[in-house]
């Protein structure tokens, strides 16, 4: 199968979460743009969605479907979104498109958070992909400093000419090796600590409920 045919064979198990009348959490990147082409195909209409992104938000209004402020929401049935790399304990690492901190809210907000991707997602330790870190476009230069104190083997590069919906700077940290999904909560706990941090990338505190898979041989789960 082709990538793209594995990014569309992941969204379509996720299709099964989607309930008539509830609001609908919708994530970014190109595994969700194909989760959200096949939203015409449920036999019913999907009325109400929170969007991660501007992209998506776009996407889903060519639907036909309103998007939503989520301040004027109580609750969101499912997120559906896709991960830059998934570890032990479905703990993610996402933000490779840069809608991390909106991309977290949403999942904190949401009864189920279902991740959808292709088997090349899948790691022991996470890290080779760079953790994102959105940060306050001031605090960027002390950011970096206070990243490389609290791991000196890292390396923290500013995202230059990348700035997110939320008008703010990101940092991409290499160099880490994450193997389990406690070191991963300990890392974003520690991270968000610091001043100037907006969010960062690891999803580890509030991880997926379930992840689909999609590879050569079929749709694989995984639970927490």
């Amino acid at each position: 199968m082709t990538p793209s045919e594995l990014k569309l064979a992941a969204a379509k198990a996720a299709l099964a979460f989607v309930k008539p009348g509830a609001v609908l959490g919708v994530g970014s990147g190109s595994t969700v743009n194909a989760f959200i082409s096949l939203l015409p195909t449920l036999p019913f209409k999907v009325t109400t969605a929170i969007a991660a992104s501007r992209a998506s938000e776009e996407l889903l209004n060519a639907q036909g479907i309103a998007v939503a402020d989520l301040n004027a929401i109580d609750r969101i049935g499912v997120y559906v979104d896709g991960a830059d790399e998934i570890g032990p304990g479905l703990a993610l690492i996402k933000g490779g498109g840069a809608a991390l901190t909106r991309e977290k809210i949403i999942a904190q907000a949401s009864d189920q958070f279902v991740c959808i991707a292709d088997v090349s997602k899948i790691v022991s330790a996470m890290g080779k992909f760079p953790l994102p870190v959105e940060v306050i476009p001031m605090a960027r230069t002390h950011v970096a400093s206070a990243i490389m104190a609290l791991h000196s083997h890292t390396l923290s590069k500013w995202r230059e000419g990348i700035i997110t919906d939320n008008g703010n700077h990101l940092i991409d940290i290499h160099g880490l090796a994450i193997s389990s999904a406690a070191d991963a909560a300990a890392l974003e706990t520690a991270l968000n600590q610091i001043p100037g941090v907006v969010s960062n990338g690891l999803f580890a505190l509030r991880t997926a409920d379930i992840a689909y898979i999609a590879a050569a041989d079929g749709i694989r789960t995984l639970n927490p």
